[in-house]
């Protein structure tokens, strides 16, 4: 593990990661799927190709799902950043939960009575959760690599406004749902992203 922040570079799959994304491949194999959605990161996109192949699938992408923008700290080296000030340039909370909450707007919008299977990275896919639940995101659990998470949502009036999300408490997940979102992390990237350092809040999906 490389412990380098990517953020929004563009990335490759290692073999390992390939392993991985095939792993949710098969282990989704029978799942009736309607859409592949990716971020528009490289990394992203080629773990959701090996997943949608055995649906006859193409990868939808949209950067709603891109990973957080770490602005000058991307590149760097997680160890080196934990006792730093953070620079202004990185993607603020606050935008990041605006920008999951118009994701869970478009899946409700353009796939409503479907199943999506989106494919993003782990901060983002963090921030996604904590707008599903209403709690913060340092209330979700860490997504592991290749790891796959279903939310059902019902109707577009259950993706709240972020701004509650800090204080508001966990919504239902018992509704009958018009759309599943299975959130999966894609495999270990070239560069992967590690957890530890102050500087990383890294969980969620693809690295």
């Amino acid at each position: 593990m490389r412990q380098i922040m990517q953020g929004q570079t563009q990335g490759c799959l290692t073999e390992h990661g390939r392993q991985q994304a095939a792993e949710v491949r098969d282990q989704m194999r029978q799942l009736a799927v309607d859409a592949v959605v990716a971020s528009d990161l490289r990394r992203s996109i080629q773990t959701a190709t090996i997943i949608a192949e055995p649906h006859g699938l193409p990868v939808v992408s949209t950067p709603l799902l891109r990973e957080r923008d770490w602005g000058s700290f991307t590149g760097r080296y997680i160890p080196d950043l934990k006792d730093e000030v953070w620079p202004d340039d990185i993607e603020t909370l606050d935008c990041l939960l605006q920008r999951a909450q118009r994701f869970l707007e478009y899946i409700v919008t353009n796939y409503k009575g479907q199943t999506v299977v989106a494919v993003g990275h782990g901060i983002v896919n963090k921030a996604i959760q904590a707008v599903f639940f209403r709690k913060p995101m340092n209330q979700v659990q860490r997504m592991a690599n290749a790891e796959v998470r279903m939310l059902c949502l019902s109707t577009s009036a259950e993706v709240t406004s972020t701004t509650t999300v800090a204080s508001s408490t966990v919504a239902s997940t018992s509704e009958v749902s018009a759309s599943a979102v299975a959130t999966t992390r894609t495999g270990a990237a070239e560069a992967t992203t590690a957890t530890g350092a102050a500087a990383s809040d890294v969980a969620a999906t693809a690295e």
